[in-house]
């Protein structure tokens, strides 16, 4: 509701032509959601969000395969076994199982918080290169979500994309 405020308002003081007459202002919209999947940056995120996660989905891998040959040793042996040797198995695969569940928790729960950061990072670097870009090519206004229609001369969502891959060069480099 604000952003529809807020574009109304920008609209109503371009079509009075309060200070500004219309053919004199330049729009530009930007598909945000777009913007951060196909950023370079967003690629490299998500490849540094592997390489930091990949030890512990790899231990919790190892963990429900122990579960899973104990649960498969007390199905397939629990009849032939002592009663104690039977208890302390099915003991055994209970705490495995608890074990499992709290490693998957913690695990979704950092991969979650870590996700949100580098996200957060992403949506700063791209809100700088949309003022980037706005300031270089005269825009007036740029919208970015909640934009019901744009036509192709006013989408610079590829320009964004473009001057995104250009930061990431210029940090690269240094």
């Amino acid at each position: 509701m604000r952003n529809l405020a807020i574009i109304f308002s920008f609209l109503a003081f371009f079509v009075t032509g309060t200070a500004v007459s219309a053919d004199t202002v330049k729009l530009g919209v930007v598909n945000i959601g777009y913007v951060l999947k196909h950023a370079p940056q967003a690629a490299a995120a998500r490849k540094k969000l592997e390489t930091e996660f990949a030890p512990r989905e790899t231990k919790i891998i190892a963990m429900e395969k122990r579960l899973k040959s104990q649960s498969d040793k007390l199905a397939k042996d629990g009849t032939i076994m002592s009663p104690a040797g039977r208890k302390q198995l099915e003991r055994k695969i209970l705490n495995l199982k608890r074990d499992v569940k709290r490693a998957k928790e913690e695990f979704t729960e950092d991969l979650n918080i870590r996700r949100n950061e580098e996200l957060n990072k992403l949506q700063k670097v791209v809100n700088s290169a949309i003022e980037s870009l706005a300031e270089e090519e005269n825009f007036d206004v740029i919208f970015g979500d909640n934009v019901m229609y744009a036509n192709k001369r006013s989408n610079i969502t590829k320009k964004v994309l473009a001057q995104l891959a250009k930061s990431l060069k210029k940090a690269k480099s240094k």
